[in-house]
């Protein structure tokens, strides 16, 4: 919640942190629980419990959402880390990357859980979304030392990669389903 609230704090106490790998068991992977939990229970409530098409449609938007956080979360991390050495001329280092984006998701993830379960706030969802620009330039500068002469450039690359990643994944998850079923 310090992310939204005063991402600056935030950052300054997640770099303190010693094990970069504990973004995934502390918070991206129950996120991700939490979002599809939420999108399953929102299916159920907006096509009713009755038969086994609701629960079919209910486990197939969670198992959409959570493939596309997780493979947006890991694709998003893979091109920052990639980014970082090509146009900024930094070091590669895949854990802090995916500390960064695992936290910088934030925003994505909390909005996934309220739109899950209450869909009819999905335009103002949308614009929220926006909230990760400046999530990510607190982290630019904070966590991954980016230059202050390259850090607008970096947080609007990341940002998109950030927000597009897991709608790329969700829009090629959701055509397979339908040319498959």
């Amino acid at each position: 919640m310090l992310l939204i609230s005063s991402p600056a704090k935030a950052w300054e106490e997640i770099r303190l942190e010693e094990d970069r790998r504990k973004v995934f068991t502390a918070f991206v992977y129950p996120m991700i629980g939490l979002c599809g939990l939420s999108v399953f229970i929102g299916s159920l409530l907006a096509k009713g419990w009755g038969g086994p098409e609701s629960f079919q449609y209910a486990m197939t938007q969670c198992c959409a959402v959570a493939v596309s956080l997780f493979g947006g979360y890991f694709l998003a991390a893979y091109l920052i880390n990639g980014m970082r050495v090509k146009m900024f001329m930094m070091d590669s280092d895949m854990p802090l990357t995916q500390q960064f984006a695992g936290y910088a998701l934030v925003v994505l993830f909390l909005l996934q859980i309220i739109i899950g379960i209450l869909p009819d706030f999905n335009i103002i969802g949308l614009l929220l979304q926006f909230y990760i620009v400046y999530v990510v330039w607190e982290g630019a500068s904070t966590l991954m030392e980016v230059e202050e002469k390259d850090r607008l450039r970096f947080t609007i690359i990341s940002s998109i990669l950030l927000i597009a990643c897991p709608m790329l994944i969700q829009f090629i998850f959701n055509k397979l389903t339908m040319v498959l079923n």
